[in-house]
């Protein structure tokens, strides 16, 4: 029996299998609301058969956004919208769906990756970042402005005012996004954080911060929803920078706090990075997380071919694996995985005919009859 395509269970929520749609931006929103290219986008990735389907990173305030063309989640206006794209999903698809929330700190303010990614300045229509100190991502980019301590609690309410907002959209599951050197990952780096409060300098410090936010935010979500956060495992920076011991260290707390899973990634924090790439990565680092935390562990990045999933499954390296850029290019990656593993999946009526001969129970014991 294939390990990738068993159930896993997360609080209350069951999930059929063992695979996640990651957070992917699109950059196609409208003043941080959805548009109809969700609609498909999404609606498409709920027919892919992932056990879990994870909503773009979201962000709690207009400043917030990665780009003017990320997806926000803040006011009336911004919840209708993400309303209409999941009505329109649950209609046609039984997908469970989570949603990410993060703040792009210092990396806000950016052009779409499509017209180049790099920072949008004020005389350009851009606006001001923030961060936990006032040091730009790269030489002559936009300085953040220094978060006070009255604007740390406002962020928090920012953040507590769109987790209840996504609960009341229905959503199964909720994600704070603290990697990709995004506003919670700069506070837990020293390459981003040179604070002298207590929110800054010795790595409990750096941890304070989102320590804080997560249980405030696990407080607010229901208590039979599952929350977890997604971490950078290392800043990629030889020498000095947030690194795997660190991020044992924070996942052991998010453990302790209630955290339902960890969901495994690295880089984005500086410029500096030597990312070293190759098939499954970041594996190890969540193989390294799995040995210290009693709570499922995902892993990401680079993890493209069934066979390779199932391994990481087979020899607990992770609990889940997470698969982004693999269903863009193929949506339907899910189905070939359980048929190249001998599996079976769920799969809407109307597709029911559309499997080759040889994996005629892909589907599980289906009937088709047709005149």
């Amino acid at each position: 029996m294939s390990k990738l395509f068993s159930p896993i269970q997360l609080r209350e929520l069951s999930l059929t299998s063992r695979v996640m749609v990651s957070p992917m931006c699109q950059y196609s929103a409208l003043e941080g609301a959805m548009q109809e290219w969700h609609r498909i986008h999404l609606g498409q990735m709920a027919q892919s058969g992932a056990g879990l389907v994870m909503v773009e990173a979201t962000s709690p305030t207009p400043e917030g956004r990665i780009t003017h063309g990320c997806v926000g989640l803040w006011d009336d206006r911004t919840e209708a919208a993400m309303a209409s794209v999941l009505h329109s999903i649950r209609a046609t698809s039984p997908a469970k769906m989570a949603i990410q929330i993060g703040h792009a700190g210092r990396k806000a303010s950016s052009a779409r990756p499509w017209e180049g990614g790099q920072i949008v300045g004020l005389d350009q229509g851009g606006w001001q970042t923030l961060g936990p100190s006032a040091i730009a991502h790269m030489e002559g980019e936009t300085v953040p402005h220094e978060l006070s301590l009255a604007e740390l609690r406002s962020m928090t309410e920012a953040f507590l005012s769109t987790v209840a907002r996504a609960d009341r959209l229905g959503f199964d599951a909720i994600e704070l996004h603290a990697a990709h050197g995004y506003l919670l990952h700069e506070f837990l780096s020293p390459i981003a954080n040179q604070r002298q409060d207590a929110y800054g300098g010795s790595l409990e410090n750096r941890m304070r911060f989102p320590l804080q936010l997560f249980t405030a935010m696990r407080a607010a979500w229901p208590a039979h929803k599952p929350m977890g956060l997604r971490l950078s495992a290392t800043d990629w920076v030889e020498g000095s920078g947030w690194d795997i011991a660190d991020a044992c260290e924070f996942a052991k707390r998010l453990a302790y706090l209630g955290a339902d899973w960890i969901d495994v990634s690295s880089g984005g924090v500086s410029r500096a990075q030597q990312i070293k790439l190759g098939p499954g990565y970041q594996v190890a680092f969540a193989e390294a997380i799995k040995a210290v935390v009693n709570i499922p562990v995902i892993a990401v990045g680079l993890i493209t071919e069934a066979k390779q999933a199932e391994a990481i499954i087979e020899n607990q390296q992770a609990d889940m694996v997470a698969l982004g850029r693999g269903f863009l290019w193929d949506p339907h990656w899910a189905w070939k995985a359980a048929a190249e593993l001998g599996a079976s999946i769920a799969a809407p009526r109307q597709y029911w005919r559309s499997n080759p001969a040889q994996y005629k129970d892909v589907f599980g014991s289906v009937r088709f009859g047709a005149r």
